[in-house]
């Protein structure tokens, strides 16, 4: 509540989530707890209007979702204390800088998918080390072998060298995961310190010697403005024959006609979770590569209910910290040093909803 003359006045939360929608991200416990924090102006149908973000927003508090924020606006923004971006990534429409100057907080739950898209790598190497998929498909073709001639092309997990770009959510929950495993694990993240990956038991290294050391790799490095396609035919010929290598985070940061060829080459077994467009269209002629060493998955190892659910869990949590006067402690605040590298798809790029509708 806050004072206006003699009256006691519910914040307003402006709630603009697309391509979100509330019922998704939000279930019945979360949502009364939203609804209880102030009064909602709500548009999850399309993105809310500007002319209803302009008449509300000089008396809003805070606003869920990826509403445009440039500093002119900003400015008009006289009682905002956050901004909470659900779709997780941190957005060039937003002036990161103004915020910081006015004490706004800007948060997304980006550890929302961490726990779904760590499994899912999780079982896509081993199906891809294990050759279970491939088996599958040679068992209905029938073309399988039994015993020690299906193993031929397979390797244990247990015990693998695994490599990891990227040491965020996803990277430092694969890791836990990992531990019944015994991998010895090395990291390439060059935004961290060293300290940070030691501390969670793995070796940091350059990304040669991740490549070159690895029998397993997961990519979980986010898009950068440095480094788009940096995984290329140099990078992958560095990796052992054999090697398996799962493309879990953007597929900007790799050459990805050069990772299918890689993978049709039968030099290494590739697995990835995304695309350089998606929807993959019809008539793409990747939908045709069933060899043996490529596994594909359409975007879906983070758009489980459990995670979508835990996006509101975290926000609301942050929200009612943020409105007692207190920092939040779950979402990842963006930073202006490193929030206006990142870049989550191009700009006009269709975007695909967790639960499949193109937006």
């Amino acid at each position: 509540m806050r004072n206006q003359g003699d009256l006691l006045v519910k914040p307003l939360i402006l709630v603009d989530p697309l391509p979100r929608k509330l019922d998704l991200i939000c279930d019945a416990t979360t949502r009364a707890r939203l609804e209880a924090l102030g009064e909602l102006v709500i548009s999850d149908d399309r993105p809310m209007a500007d002319a209803e973000v302009e008449r509300r927003l000089p008396e809003a508090v805070i606003v869920i979702g990826q509403t445009a924020m440039p500093r002119e606006r900003l400015e008009r923004a006289k009682h905002l204390r956050a901004i909470f971006n659900v779709e997780t990534n941190f957005l060039p429409n937003v002036d990161y800088h103004a915020c910081q100057e006015r004490g706004i907080w800007v948060l997304a739950p980006t550890a929302a998918f961490a726990v779904a898209v760590a499994e899912s790598a999780l079982a896509m190497a081993i199906d891809l080390v294990r050759g279970i998929t491939a088996g599958d498909r040679a068992f209905r073709a029938g073309k399988e072998h039994y015993g020690h001639a299906s193993n031929r092309d397979s390797f244990l997990f247990t015990g693998a060298p695994v490599g990891l770009i990227g040491f965020g959510d996803l990277g430092r929950t694969l890791r836990a995961l990992l531990v019944p495993f015994r991998n010895p694990v090395a990291v390439y993240d060059p935004w961290l310190p060293d300290e940070l990956i030691l501390a969670h038991g793995c070796r940091p290294a350059p990304l040669d010697e991740v490549l070159s050391t690895s029998k397993v790799v997961f990519v979980f490095a986010s898009v950068t403005t440095a480094n788009q396609g940096f995984l290329g035919r140099r990078e992958f010929e560095l990796l052992a024959p054999g090697s398996a290598f799962l493309l879990m985070s953007r597929a900007a940061v790799v050459d990805f006609p050069e990772l299918v060829r890689q993978a049709n080459s039968g030099r290494i077994k590739v697995a990835t979770d995304v695309f350089p467009r998606e929807p993959v269209p019809a008539d793409d002629p990747l939908r045709a590569q069933l060899g043996e060493n490529l596994l594909l998955s359409a975007h879906r190892t983070g758009g489980m209910f459990e995670a979508l659910h835990q996006i509101g869990r975290m926000t609301v949590a942050d929200a009612e910290l943020i409105l007692r006067g207190l920092p939040p402690q779950l979402c990842r605040r963006a930073d202006p040093a490193t929030a206006s590298q990142l870049r989550s798809m191009p700009v006009g790029a269709p975007r695909v909803h967790a639960d499949g509708a193109k937006k």
